[in-house]
């Protein structure tokens, strides 16, 4: 039975591997997928999914108006679809999240979905938030922070290491702009200013 899966975490979890993994056990029994990334995502060559340990592919991309129920449906109608799979989900809108739903619902297509939980600001993004609720199947890849202990924040910082605690939700970027925090280490980031304090 098709499902809804929301694979979350913080940044450097292996959410692009895991998904990059997913899609070659599909096509590896001869299934066709579907992969999705954000547009607004533009660290690496467009319309790819690229994992921090080599691994991409190519990928259809989203923006904020896609409407992903009538995408996936025509791709449905030319080939058959085993799965549908989407990078950077966090980015999606309430509006998306419903339609992915319909995508399961209505053309039976299990829909795994890989994004960031929370932004510098330990807020929800629109995307996650939407698929924390509405979401069969919740699954947390975890990623550690300096101190050992599980990371379940993300920090916001400039090049001089200074922690930033305001600015737009969305700005893309990897290592050299976030870090991932247990939540009492990214408290005393916060409070300091400084990502040195773990």
């Amino acid at each position: 039975m098709a499902q809804l899966y929301f694979y979350y975490s913080t940044m450097n979890a292996g959410k692009s591997t895991s998904l990059l993994q997913s899609a070659y056990n599909y096509e590896e029994r001869g299934m066709n997928t579907l992969v999705y990334t954000a547009a607004i995502d533009d660290r690496d060559k467009e319309g790819h999914v690229s994992s921090r340990v080599g691994l991409h592919r190519e990928a259809e991309l989203f923006k904020a108006d896609t409407n992903l129920f009538e995408e996936v449906k025509t791709h449905q109608e030319s080939k058959t679809l085993s799965c549908v799979l989407l990078d950077e989900s966090q980015f999606l809108t309430k509006e998306q999240v419903r339609q992915l739903s319909q995508v399961v619902d209505q053309l039976k297509l299990p829909v795994l979905c890989y994004g960031i939980r929370t932004d510098f600001l330990g807020e929800l993004f629109q995307g996650s938030q939407y698929l924390l609720a509405w979401a069969d199947k919740l699954i947390e890849l975890k990623t550690i922070c300096r101190c050992g202990k599980k990371a379940t924040m993300v920090v916001r910082h400039d090049d001089s290491g200074k922690v930033l605690s305001e600015g737009a939700q969305i700005e893309v970027g990897g290592n050299e702009k976030y870090l991932s925090f247990c939540r009492k280490h990214f408290n005393q980031a916060m409070e300091s200013g400084d990502i040195n304090v773990a």
